[in-house]
């Protein structure tokens, strides 16, 4: 294969370079008719038929050869086995991982809270754990155990009571590092099965399968398009798009290290996106030059050369104040801010996933085991969205406890605007309260 590049190049002095951009950020992940159709049809069997239905799509989709469900049911025992499986440098690195993602979810747990008033009513929210959680982990060798401590360990944190696991074995495929992680993770019940008909048997239930109340975790689009579908009957995490890297560098960084970083992400799949922001001209040559340089020594070479001809960019601007401004444009899932004082520009970032300070602070350790956690919006939507986390596990009840004095202020203000919506049982609700109308004034 040809192992060079032909990596976009943009300047931010272009006339056309917004509409360049736009053109190149575009991204629709949206199902075409077929997809969307099959997955209905999906939905609806499984609704209809319950576990017989699981089993015969797991037996025609991923070629597993089971009975009953029986044979897709894996038991804790099952995920402590995995333990004793992987090698004791692998334990270590999930434990590890596991240990610092937990140590950052843990802050951010939100407890009720609530104050009273002068007359003595009480205001509040009780925050509430969800139930019970479904995490959808991909099967076969395109296997993250990463994501199974991702998803499962900010629901555990959260205090969810079951978090139940849907992970397909193609063709009897089992990666033992997802079931370790599984078991590290805490996870409950591990099923295994995949694509649309785990993300309804989830949603919905099956004699076997638990409702769950949020589906969470990456799949392909036939998992993604369920997720929409059922979207409503339960809670899910987002629609995730292909993978993005924004590296925004001042040209001081070693361009090996800011060509991996990009690559990093490109590798993921040929709809990734990979860009560089830097005002050094010199310095995107010689970006350029590394990624011609190392892309032959990759093992995924084809699929990042793939991406980065399709989707990636590197961008020249002005200055590190319009690089800011780009950053911003872009909303990125993982910026990293490869420059000398990442503090001093951190203020000016208002969108992004996850921000990567320093030039020492890789993407990928964001990814692994630095502790946030690595489910990110996608596409742009950091502009309205954040990172998975305990938050998501937790729902809020608002809690109001009147006095009686505090009934009867109030309820003066709800039926004046009551009757204005012409809602008189409303409004007649509130009035009974009134201290002044139970005197008979």
């Amino acid at each position: 294969m040809t192992t060079s590049t032909a990596i976009a190049r943009l300047n931010a002095a272009d006339p056309d370079f917004a509409r360049h951009l736009d053109h190149l950020l575009s991204w629709e992940s949206v199902s075409d008719d077929a997809v969307n159709q099959r997955v209905l049809d999906i939905i609806k069997a499984v609704r209809e038929r319950g576990d017989a239905a699981l089993v015969e799509f797991t037996q025609r989709f991923d070629g597993v050869a089971a009975k009953s469900i029986d044979d897709l049911i894996l038991g804790r025992e099952r995920l402590e086995l995995a333990l004793t499986r992987i090698t004791a440098a692998q334990r270590e690195a999930l434990e590890k991982a596991a240990s610092r993602v937990r140590s950052y979810h843990e802050r951010q747990k939100q407890d009720s809270w609530s104050y009273t008033e002068a007359d003595g009513t009480v205001l509040g929210q009780k925050v509430t754990p969800l139930d019970r959680a479904g995490l959808y982990v991909p099967g076969g060798k395109a296997s993250y155990p990463s994501s199974v401590l991702m998803n499962a360990i900010p629901a555990k944190v959260a205090g969810v009571g079951e978090v139940v696991m849907v992970v397909p074995t193609p063709r009897g495929e089992v990666n033992e590092l997802v079931l370790a992680a599984a078991c590290i993770a805490g996870v409950d019940r591990v099923f295994t099965i995949g694509g649309a008909q785990a993300v309804a048997a989830l949603a919905y239930g099956t004699e076997s399968v638990p409702q769950v109340d949020k589906v969470v975790g990456p799949g392909n689009i036939y998992v993604a398009t369920a997720k929409r579908h059922v979207f409503g009957q339960v809670g899910i995490d987002m629609i995730a798009g292909p993978s993005e890297i924004l590296v925004v560098c001042d040209g001081q960084t070693d361009p090996d290290w800011i060509a991996m970083d990009l690559f990093s992400q490109a590798e993921h799949d040929e709809d990734a996106q990979a860009i560089l922001v830097s005002p050094d001209a010199a310095f995107l040559d010689k970006v350029a030059a590394s990624i011609d340089k190392l892309l032959p020594t990759m093992e995924r070479a084809e699929i990042i050369k793939t991406s980065i001809n399709a989707r990636g960019a590197l961008i020249q601007v002005r200055d590190m104040q319009q690089a800011m401004e780009v950053a911003n444009r872009i909303a990125p899932e993982h910026l990293e801010l490869s420059v000398a004082d990442p503090q001093a520009w951190l203020p000016q970032i208002r969108h992004a996933g996850a921000i990567f300070m320093g030039r020492h602070t890789s993407e990928a350790l964001g990814d692994y085991c630095a502790g946030p956690n690595h489910v990110l919006p996608t596409s742009g939507t950091a502009r309205f969205s954040s990172p998975l986390g305990v938050y998501d596990f937790q729902k809020r009840s608002s809690i109001i406890f009147c006095s009686e004095q505090g009934a009867s202020e109030l309820g003066h203000t709800a039926s004046i605007l009551a009757r204005g919506e012409s809602l008189t049982a409303h409004a007649r609700s509130a009035e009974y309260r009134i201290v002044a109308d139970k005197k008979g004034n």
